[in-house]
């Protein structure tokens, strides 16, 4: 049995994404979206996708889809049309102020990483960068199976 770590990476890494996360809130506010609005709007700007598409690339249940939906569409940022390809689906169009929203959203998103990248000295920003990388693609790549539920971790985006 090996001892215990001394360093408690459990709590580091919950306390950075929950910081970062209110860091992120913070920024997007000058912009009137969450950035749970902002990743909706930028996924749709991409391709034609149904409301169960974009909530599957944004991680998101339906009911919080929903929400954000009618958040996007009552700010004008994003409509639902009827899908020409199946009656019972919706496409999320991004309207003009939309994109505007995602094209300004790109910098506040940028900045806000840049600023986390910019509290560590610059010799070991690559480094980092590199070790979360192969943690998210490795060893915590995927959530492990248990009868109790735990909140689902957005996935990453590339």
């Amino acid at each position: 049995m090996s001892a215990p770590t001394v360093t408690d990476v459990s709590f580091l890494l919950s306390h950075a994404g929950h910081v970062l996360s209110t860091q992120m809130t913070a920024a997007f506010e000058e912009l009137g979206v969450s950035p749970r609005g902002y990743c909706v709007l930028n996924h749709a700007t991409r391709a034609e996708l149904t409301q169960n598409q974009l909530a599957e690339l944004s991680d998101l249940d339906k009911t919080t889809m929903v929400v954000t939906l009618d958040a996007l569409e009552g700010a004008g940022l994003a409509e639902r049309r009827p899908s020409a390809t199946d009656r019972r689906a919706r496409i999320v169009h991004v309207t003009e102020a939309g994109r505007v929203v995602v094209e300004r959203g790109r910098l506040v998103s940028s900045g806000v990483h840049q600023a986390v990248l910019d509290a560590l000295p610059a010799g070991e920003r690559e480094a980092f960068v590199a070790a979360l990388t192969r943690l998210v693609e490795g060893h915590l790549a995927r959530p492990a199976e248990s009868a109790t539920v735990v909140r689902r971790a957005r996935r990453t985006q590339k």
